[in-house]
């Protein structure tokens, strides 16, 4: 009996030990592995529920810079082990100064406090220490083995802090390129520092390894995209973006047609080295995922796109403007640079153009004849007053327009933009309720018809609502072309409007004040709402004019 309890005692002593693991966080005997000594545990594979935030993202020697380790969601942790590593060399680097009471310094490699762990297996949100970097290192990231529970554990990194040190700190640089790498930019030997410049490397490193590099000037993310052609859709994408921290991090994904892209794991990517300063964005990597298209193995030839947008909480957003692409598919082992173009293709101008003549001239011109100077001419035509088939013409013209950019547009796309989803509904109920304008029109009762009135309602309301609208949509495509910092093109658009507003104010004003009998000018041959006419019609070709050359050069 007693030997029975001795056994039973050892075994709950055994188990106990191996499932208890360190709860008081002593565990230097785990600084080389980084993994927790709790019998059965597992390390996870998924997405980890928490993240390694830095105070900065490069570093001098004697910096001290905040790190901190927390839950995404509130999710809590018990324990944890949280180093500097070295990049190059994964060796542990510098120490920790120990400002929290849940956390205690380590010795490990003979350095005291070159790691940091917990004081007790309670539950956790989040933990800070500060870093103080070393003399003579190079890049370093920070790493975590973060314990939920005695058997699931995640492994946790940060994004690189560059040090000024190091020989290797340039995340992207143009030095071998045309001579041992690929180089594409927004134009050919750009500069790196300017805020206009976009560039991207590959370098062969042996076997199916590529390392790519790329940078520019963004307060989202930049990436770099593999295609069989020069549409988007069904490309290899590598992203470098600030993810929901801010921090700046390198994501993998694949578009199917013109949606958002898919966010892939990342795969077989090693030696992520990230920065941000200046508002640039830098990302280098060394990669041995196969570039695919069309969801399988391509070949070795690509356009390259380089694009660049805002994000939200971590989310890319719609790119900016037209991603810069290769004149031509190239080899990304190939030692050649390459300046890119970021023109706007030749259909999508004159979708734009169209649609600016038909509601910024002649759907305006033929609105103000229909309301303001019916009057201004007496003489006949085919048996209608002079104005009635100036105005049909006019909006008949403005209509056709509106059909024929509504076709380029699709044509352009192939279908619909879900990233320029406001744009699209927008044009599309324009283009209906433009459609169904001259047809309900066709069959308006006679002028003696009491129920006439309804017909001018309606036909009045409905094509005001089709110039707002038609306004919106045009101003979100300019947003879109017009890659400015200033956005002149809408700001000009936001003139125009302007000057339609005033021209109708003045018009309104001269019928009221005739209908009011303020003044008569029977013997006048021209007529103050004509030349109020002439004034708007020139103000409105110097704003079409400017704006047309402006879509002509995007």
């Amino acid at each position: 009996m007693e030997d029975w309890i001795c056994c039973l005692f050892l075994f709950c002593a055994v188990f106990s030990a191996r499932v208890l693991g360190f709860p008081g966080g002593n565990i230097s005997v785990a600084c080389d592995s980084m993994l927790p000594n709790h019998g059965n545990s597992v390390l996870q594979t998924t997405l980890a529920p928490y993240n390694i935030s830095t105070s900065a993202t490069s570093f001098n020697p004697g910096d001290k810079i905040r790190v901190g380790l927390g839950g995404i969601d509130s999710s809590s942790f018990k324990g944890f082990l949280l180093q500097a590593r070295a990049v190059n060399g994964n060796g542990i680097v510098g120490t920790f100064q120990i400002i929290d009471p849940n956390t205690q310094g380590l010795l490990c490699n003979a350095v005291q406090n070159s790691s940091v762990s917990h004081t007790n297996p309670n539950s956790k949100l989040n933990v800070t220490a500060v870093w103080i970097a070393p003399s003579g290192t190079g890049n370093v990231e920070f790493r975590a083995t973060v314990v939920q529970n005695f058997s699931v554990f995640w492994a946790v990194r940060s994004q690189t802090l560059v040090s000024s040190s190091s020989n290797t700190d340039s995340t992207s640089g143009r030095e071998g390129c045309g001579t041992h790498k690929f180089c594409f930019s927004s134009s050919t030997g750009c500069n790196l520092d300017d805020p206009n410049c976009y560039f991207m490397s590959s370098e062969a490193q042996g076997g199916d390894a590529f390392k790519f590099e790329m940078s520019g000037h963004s307060d989202g993310y930049i990436a770099i995209g593999f295609s069989d052609d020069t549409q988007m859709g069904n490309d290899d994408i590598y992203i470098c973006g600030k993810n929901a921290e801010g921090q700046i991090e390198v994501q993998h994904a694949f578009s199917t047609g013109r949606t958002a892209p898919r966010i892939l794991p990342l795969g077989d990517v090693q030696s992520i080295v990230t920065s941000y300063n200046n508002g640039i964005i830098s990302c280098s990597f060394i990669t041995k995922n196969a570039i695919s298209t069309q969801s399988k193995a391509a070949s070795s030839l690509y356009f390259i796109f380089l694009a660049y947008g805002p994000s939200s909480a971590g989310q890319i957003q719609e790119h900016s403007r037209t991603p810069f692409i290769t004149p031509q598919k190239v080899n990304i082992s190939n030692y050649e640079a390459v300046g890119g173009t970021s023109s706007t293709r030749p259909i999508v101008k004159a979708h734009g153009a169209l649609m600016l003549i038909a509601w910024m001239t002649t759907g305006s011109i033929g609105m103000i004849f229909a309301r303001y100077l019916k009057k201004a001419f007496r003489k006949t035509l085919l048996g209608k007053d002079i104005w009635f088939p100036i105005h049909l013409s006019l909006m008949g013209i403005s209509v056709a327009e509106t059909i024929i950019a509504f076709i380029l547009i699709f044509v352009a796309t192939m279908g619909w933009s879900s990233d320029k989803e406001t744009h699209a509904i927008l044009g599309c109920i324009v283009m209906i309720l433009s459609f169904f304008q001259p047809v309900i029109a066709f069959f308006r009762p006679s002028p003696q018809n009491k129920r006439r009135f309804i017909f001018n309602w309606f036909h009045a309301l409905n094509a005001f609502v089709i110039k707002i609208l038609a306004v919106a949509a045009i101003f979100l495509g300019l947003q879109m072309l017009d890659s400015s910092p200033s956005q002149w093109m809408a700001k000009t658009m936001g003139g125009f409007v302007g000057w339609e507003a005033l021209a109708y104010v003045m018009l309104d004003a001269n019928a009221w004040m005739k209908n009011k009998e303020k003044y008569k000018d029977p013997q006048k041959k021209i007529k103050i709402e004509m030349v109020l006419f002439l004034i708007y019609t020139c103000g409105n070709l110097a704003f079409l004019i400017a704006l047309l050359v402006g879509i002509g050069k995007s």
